[in-house]
């Protein structure tokens, strides 16, 4: 496997000097970020370390040259919003979006994108299920033409009021994403695996490992502590930024040795990158390159890279 990291977390650095931190401390990869340059509509979004407005050659060998100076790689290209949303104007400018990241990652030739697949909250999954198909059928086929494969996030998007009753995002379980493959088979639609938004579902992590192992493509390093007496306080239906909290890598209730061993042992050899959104790393940019080296240095007992 290869360890990486996620480079929302480095918004104040650019991309030279976000591939240069990988290199200093050891990393063999990053997940560069793609959103539009401008206001963040939620944390972690807003950040561009690649620019694919316009996006050809040229900007291509530019990001390659800087990337291949500091001796790391492009685990993928990130860009997460919702294009099922139920704002037309803005599901339009998603999916052009996502259709440019797709391009970008072709001519780069990194050949993966991540992202969500989106969702109107106020319906059903069954509900959701026909737009699905019709953007994503598309989109899909998009990705096939370029070469490229498609990682898609697992996590549900739904932390707060404001994303109630559903979420904003529908591959939240593995009976969504049987289904999601079986509608859509091709072999560039796969998953951005991250274990915490499992956890937190009181779900099992490590059972969907094997049956999706060859859907896996990318994989997000996050750790997730669940506050039991809150949550017995406020109840499963409550939001749930109420009884848990995303932290590093080792400082939440993953087992990530028997993680990686399970997922080593199924096959998978792509990027494992560090997911930071835990809040108490993040009060300076020292405290956030901190948060990665430490949670590199926890990673490297389980992953050789």
């Amino acid at each position: 496997m290869k360890l990486g990291f996620v480079s929302a977390i480095l918004p104040d650095l650019t991309l030279e000097e976000v591939v240069q931190f990988a290199a200093d401390t050891g990393f063999t990869c990053v997940e560069l970020m793609c959103w539009p340059k401008g206001k963040a509509e939620r944390r972690y979004a807003g950040v561009t370390h690649v620019d694919v407005a316009e996006f050809g050659q040229a900007e291509a060998d530019e990001v390659k040259g800087i990337v291949d100076a500091a001796g790391v790689e492009i685990s993928g290209l990130g860009y997460y919003p919702n294009p099922l949303t139920p704002n037309q104007d803005d599901a339009e400018t998603f999916i052009a979006r996502i259709k440019r990241v797709i391009a970008a990652a072709a001519v780069l030739g990194v050949n993966q994108m991540n992202t969500f697949v989106g969702r109107d909250p106020s319906k059903t999954v069954d509900e959701n299920w026909p737009r699905f198909l019709e953007v994503w059928r598309p989109l899909v086929q998009f990705a096939d033409d370029q070469g490229v494969r498609i990682g898609i996030e697992n996590c549900p998007m739904f932390f707060t009021r404001d994303e109630w009753p559903s979420g904003l995002n529908l591959a939240h379980s593995p009976a969504v994403w049987r289904r999601m493959f079986e509608d859509i088979p091709s072999e560039n639609f796969g998953l951005n695996f991250d274990p915490s938004h499992l956890v937190w579902q009181h779900m099992d992590y490590i059972q969907p490992l094997r049956e999706f192992v060859d859907r896996i493509f990318h994989v997000h390093a996050k750790d997730v502590r669940v506050d039991r007496e809150r949550l017995n306080d406020v109840g499963i239906l409550a939001t749930p930024l109420e009884y848990h909290t995303p932290k590093l890598p080792g400082l939440g209730e993953i087992d990530w040795g028997r993680f990686c061993s399970v997922l080593g042992d199924a096959g998978y050899s792509g990027p494992v990158c560090i997911e930071v959104e835990d809040r108490a790393y993040e009060g300076s940019l020292e405290l956030r390159k901190a948060s990665l080296r430490q949670s590199g240095t926890f990673l490297r007992n389980f992953i050789a890279d």
